[in-house]
């Protein structure tokens, strides 16, 4: 199968494929509880996710069809994946073959459980259109800058671990694609569905112990609900049921990131140094990290500027729509932001953070906008097709593009993305 096929076929392997995970879905899970640490609901809940994702590419055809991929013959995109992920990578990876490339992957090296089922699954559909590899992180970033046979790397990580290969990555002119980091804002306005926000907010920023990019961080609650809103935000907070990961019953597990934890301890320590009030948890125990929320936040603490990537909430008080929105512009981070309030005033401070609707050319990191913006809709319903159909990444630091240009200087753009559109061209 050293050829790459026309698209038909391809989509036919990615239904084998999304057939093989649902029928290897135990073994799924108990890999990514073995490497992740997250908790078998969780993992049951990623796997089917991945089989509504992976039949929703054939909607994509008459799009993949007018396009190019970016590798030539004998070329591979490079794909670097984040620890804190399973079932779902399977969406980036098919993405990029999808186009007709052929892919060069690397999980983090924690996943070996999770790589090595993979790539047992991939090797008999695939074959060598798709090859994994097993090195370390950076010798896997350092071919990939260096190869003639790469023209594109794409990458999930840590922005200060992207931005130290910009300069070598410019000099050998390859595309550069980045998914970054979030510092979530989410607005609760006086006409919220109390209820409704304090669940989504419970049920977003406990999944997976909030070790995902996209987990809200910075909470901003208007003045007048505030009191109620903590009240019910705090008792859905003591009833989350940790424990050990492999139980179905266990509702969240560990932090399993060293740099995590640390981060944790000292935005606590910040925190309650500037006079915030650990209302609920803060005690961690190992890598056990019970829910924890933090009362009185202000926007000086680290724990509103840097990310968590922890089972962490901070809340801060607003007074108008106003000020909520000049608070969560307030980062270098724009990932994705969430507003419940009345649907009138919730849409207009959607509207107010939201970027444009898929990526686009910026003269320099563009700050004060999100890449997706979510408006009195649980993340069920907004996330819906995300990385098929549904560009998803951010600005500012959260995500860019570095892209050459025919004059040989660099474009540098910002937005929500595909990586199936990212990694080809429009065929004419």
């Amino acid at each position: 199968m050293s050829d790459m096929l026309a698209l038909e076929p391809r989509l036919a392997r990615v239904a084998e494929l999304r057939t093989a995970l649902w029928q290897n879905r135990e073994a799924l899970i108990g890999a990514a509880i073995e490497d992740c640490a997250f908790t078998y609901r969780e993992n049951a809940m990623e796997v089917q996710t991945i089989q509504d994702r992976l039949a929703g590419f054939p909607d994509m055809a008459p799009i993949f069809d007018r396009r190019r991929p970016l590798a030539g013959p004998g070329q591979e995109v490079a794909l670097i994946l984040p620890y804190n992920g399973s079932a779902w990578l399977n969406t980036a990876i098919l993405s990029i073959y999808l186009v007709g490339n052929r892919v060069r992957v690397k999980f983090a090296s924690r996943d070996s459980h999770i790589s090595r089922l993979t790539e047992s699954l991939y090797r008999p559909i695939f074959g060598d259109a798709i090859r994994f590899d097993y090195g370390s992180g950076r010798r896997f970033m350092e071919w990939a800058i260096n190869s003639p046979d790469v023209p594109a790397i794409c990458m999930f990580g840590a922005d200060n671990h992207a931005l130290q290969y910009e300069a070598a990555i410019k000099e050998h002119r390859k595309k550069f694609v980045f998914e970054g980091p979030g510092k979530d804002p989410f607005i609760v306005l006086a006409g919220a569905s109390l209820e409704a926000a304090a669940r989504e907010l419970a049920f977003a920023k406990y999944l997976y112990a909030g070790q995902t990019c996209t987990a809200p961080e910075r909470v901003y609650v208007q003045e007048g609900v505030y009191d109620e809103f903590v009240r019910i935000f705090l008792d859905l907070s003591r009833r989350v049921r940790l424990g050990d990961p492999a139980d179905p019953a266990t509702e969240m597990g560990p932090v399993i990131s060293d740099l995590a934890l640390k981060a944790i301890r000292a935005q606590l320590q910040d925190a309650a140094a500037r006079g915030g009030k650990i209302a609920l948890g803060g005690d961690l125990q190992g890598r056990l990290v019970p829910p924890t929320v933090v009362l009185e936040a202000t926007q000086e603490m680290r724990g509103m500027q840097d990310e968590t990537f922890g089972p962490v909430a901070f809340l801060a008080r607003f007074r108008e729509p106003e000020e909520a929105i000049a608070l969560a512009r307030d980062s270098r981070y724009g990932l994705r932001a969430t507003v419940y309030g009345g649907a009138a005033e919730a849409e207009a401070v959607g509207r107010a953070l939201v970027g444009e609707p898929y990526c686009h050319p910026v003269e320099s990191m563009r700050f004060g906008v999100f890449g997706t913006v979510s408006v009195n809709q649980p993340r069920s319903e907004s996330w819906v097709g995300a990385f098929v159909w549904k560009p998803v990444g951010g600005y500012g630091y959260s995500g860019w593009i570095w892209e050459p240009a025919p004059d040989g200087a660099f474009i540098l753009k910002q937005g929500p993305k595909l990586l199936s559109l990212e990694t080809s061209v429009e065929e004419g």
